[in-house]
């Protein structure tokens, strides 16, 4: 595969610069277990309707995001399974790393004897 383009790059380097802030990234995150409302997001994320509003406005200039009405509900979601796929390994590669080591069991000891 040949080198990117500069264009490409930059690019790259701004949309991991979006999901360098760790409210977005767990928006994404969110999202990539199944769409959700603002409302949603804001329990399952933790924070304020007006900031995940924010976020989520940033996400779609991006194109990380997507959105569609339903009624008066506006929808979100994660379009792109790259995207996704990406995020995951690397959350999941960090969260492994960081976890505490599982404990090896203590040899078994004969009784009576």
């Amino acid at each position: 595969m040949a080198d990117p383009s500069a264009e490409v790059l930059a690019e790259a380097a701004g949309v991991f610069g979006l999901l360098a802030s760790p409210p977005r990234l767990h928006i994404v995150w969110a999202l990539a277990q199944g769409e959700s409302d603002v409302s949603g997001l804001a329990e399952r994320v933790g924070g304020a309707l007006p900031a995940i509003s924010q976020h989520l406005s940033k996400l779609k200039l991006a194109g990380l995001v997507r959105s569609r009405r339903e009624g008066r509900r506006v929808v979100y979601f994660v379009d792109d399974p790259e995207t996704v796929t990406v995020m995951r390994t690397l959350v999941t590669q960090l969260a492994a790393r960081n976890a505490p080591p599982t404990p090896t069991p203590a040899p078994l000891r004969r009784l009576g004897g």
